[in-house]
């Protein structure tokens, strides 16, 4: 499927004059084709298997509930943090805004509408029904040490100047997502961390993303420290900050949600451990 969509919305992107920027509408043309190959793939399994599309870990009725609204929480914070890491330990120089106005109210609200698409197009193709049908397959652990792997790979041969640190740091990530299925039994804490993260990063932050910074972002920053402090040019997520947060994180997971599991696990229809 990816080779009858990948025509036609590189020529929308070409038309609309996109291709090479990081922009918000470019991100969301690019990860509403993700969402579209996902979603169809995952209806013929549902169908197979006469199950809901939403039933891999993403039930409808949950999506602006407490486990993603906790999700986001979690995003900001982290990016947060490295953010303010990495300032402190002057890495990173804030000049001011980069944006204002009205065009600062439009692309704040642009970049939420494509970090939504790439929380939810992202998740749902990685750790919906790929995740369920591995576990119940291989075991938990095992289908998340995959789909991490998979997860790092499509970044690491298709982003732009990624390194074994970015890699360290999405692997950590994917893993985190999968466990904070495990415990709270839907997808939507990892769906609420995976867009907050990412708007932090590429739209209040504004840190470079594959040696591209994002146009239409709030604040004017340069990146002047050492790549291990500032990601270089993959930015935060690259930084060596991002690991003790990502470790604080595991241990919130696990403490939050430890007698969540049982219940969740058994509504959402998740396989067990």
């Amino acid at each position: 499927m990816p080779f009858l969509l990948d025509p036609a919305f590189s020529l929308a992107a070409s038309r609309l004059r996109w291709p090479g920027e990081l922009t918000a509408a470019a991100v969301a043309l690019n990860e509403l084709e993700n969402f579209i190959v996902a979603l169809v793939c995952t209806a013929i399994f549902a169908l197979y298997e006469h199950r809901r599309v939403d039933s891999y870990g993403l039930p409808v009725a949950q999506a602006l509930g407490a486990r993603t609204a906790e999700g986001a929480l979690a995003g900001v914070v982290m990016a947060g943090a490295v953010a303010a890491g990495m300032w402190l330990l002057g890495g990173m120089q804030i000049r001011g805004f980069a944006t204002t106005g009205s065009t600062l109210a439009v692309a704040a609200l642009a970049w939420l509408g494509a970090n939504v698409a790439v929380g939810v197009a992202e998740e749902l193709w990685f750790r919906s029904y790929l995740l369920q049908s591995l576990w119940g397959s291989v075991g938990f652990w095992p289908a998340s040490i995959v789909i991490a792997l998979l997860f790092a790979a499509d970044h690491y041969f298709f982003k732009t100047g990624e390194n074994v640190w970015d890699v360290i740091t999405l692997v950590s990530l994917s893993l985190l997502m999968c466990y904070s299925v495990l415990r709270t039994g839907t997808l939507w804490f990892a769906v609420g961390f995976h867009i907050s993260f990412d708007y932090m990063q590429l739209f209040v932050i504004g840190t470079p993303n594959g040696a591209r910074l994002p146009q239409g972002r709030l604040l004017e920053a340069t990146f002047n420290g050492p790549a291990w402090l500032t990601g270089g040019a993959l930015g935060t997520e690259a930084s060596f900050l991002m690991y003790p947060t990502i470790a604080l994180l595991w241990l919130y997971v696990a403490w939050r949600f430890r007698a969540d599991r049982p219940a969740a696990s058994a509504a959402s229809g998740t396989p067990g451990p």
